[in-house]
């Protein structure tokens, strides 16, 4: 192992140590006036605690997003007011032409192409009226386009407005968690003689996750990345895995060989496992005082493109539940999907479950 990564895992071993050390502290404190709190309510506060820090870079992110849309939408409303001054000139054009039609004054080419003296003057009249019909379709055709595209834009302007007024309700439900999350935590800690300590303990919960637990979830996030990525060709490479009968394709990977496969695909997974229980996938590991736990589920889609995506449903750190935004945001910003299109162009997924420590998947001919 390079010095530099060694360096790295020592310095988390020892704030992995500082932090149970701490922890073992807080719970031998002497008796006080009041109870001292019990393991699983110093394991609450501190979940709370941590999931406030959590929540709060939830809300950091969407109203970065917010800002980014009321932004496009600013510039989409500067274009359409451009582009109503733009059509309004293209309306008084189209609107005499009209007139003109309307009103005969196009009548005197009639006349001239049934009245010519030789065929020279009914060719030159022909070339005039064809330039100046193609001039008038013209004229039509650029504020019929224009109308568009100004009606167009405002439907998307429209659609944006939604999705704005979906974002602000995601962010005050965010903000009232953390509200509600921040009040729980005063009124446990309001009169404790012990407070000063367990605000002292949940900061370095913090900051022991900021600086290198969310850094570990995330090496074991990314791994699981670029392995999936590969098992599409590691399925073609080992054919006792795929049984087919007639039309129907059947996947059956047992959560051994899922296991050898990762190992194989980075060392990271040595410590690392996967089980398949009914309806679920399991998967964990520890090193470094630090201790991961994945649950989650696979589910079929087929837009953009067929695909079997894996949702985080609980994701656990050395014993404390993060919330749904870290799982989300993992989800966003890895892809733990699976492609059965890579194993055979012409297949796609048509169920998958998880039972008797085994994935099985069955595909069909797309149609």
């Amino acid at each position: 192992m390079p010095l530099v990564e060694t360096a790295k895992r020592n310095r988390i071993v020892k704030k992995a140590a500082a932090l149970l050390l701490a922890l073992l502290l807080i719970l031998r404190l002497p008796a006080a006036a009041e109870p001292q709190p019990e393991e699983d309510d110093l394991h609450a506060l501190l979940e709370k605690s941590l999931s406030v820090v959590e929540i709060d870079k939830e809300i950091v992110r969407i109203q970065e997003q917010k800002n980014q849309l009321a932004a496009r939408m600013e510039d989409a409303d500067r274009q359409l007011r451009l582009q109503e001054r733009q059509i309004s000139d293209k309306q008084d054009e189209a609107g005499s032409v009209l007139r003109a039609y309307y009103m005969g004054e196009r009548d005197f080419l009639l006349s001239a192409l049934i009245s010519f003296d030789s065929l020279p003057d009914l060719f030159q009249m022909l070339d005039y009226v064809e330039l100046l019909f193609s001039h008038d379709k013209h004229t039509l055709k650029a504020y019929v386009e224009q109308y568009r595209k100004v009606k167009d834009g405002y439907k998307q302007l429209e659609s944006r407005r939604q999705e704005l007024t979906l974002i602000e309700q995601q962010l005050q439900t965010q903000r009232e968690r953390v509200l509600l999350l921040e009040q729980q935590l005063d009124e446990q800690l309001a009169g404790r003689s012990d407070a000063d300590k367990l605000r002292l303990l949940m900061k370095e919960l913090t900051s022991f996750w900021e600086s290198v637990g969310i850094d570990e979830v995330k090496q074991y996030f990314q791994a699981l990345s670029k392995a999936m990525q590969k098992l599409p060709s590691w399925i073609q490479d080992n054919k006792q895995l795929l049984q087919i009968d007639g039309f129907q394709y059947t996947i059956t990977v047992p959560e051994n060989d899922i296991n050898v496969f990762l190992q194989e695909q980075n060392e990271i997974f040595k410590h690392f496992s996967f089980e398949f229980s009914e309806g679920a996938v399991m998967a964990q590991g520890q090193r470094d005082n630090m201790e991961i736990r994945i649950t989650g589920h696979y589910t079929i889609v087929n837009e953009p493109k067929n695909a079997i995506l894996f949702h985080v449903d609980e994701l656990i750190f050395n014993g404390f539940t993060l919330p749904d935004t870290t799982r989300q945001a993992l989800e966003r910003e890895f892809d733990l999907g699976f492609y059965p299109d890579l194993i055979v162009s012409f297949l796609k997924a048509k169920s998958v479950e998880m039972k008797d420590g085994k994935l099985v998947i069955e595909l069909s001919l797309k149609l």
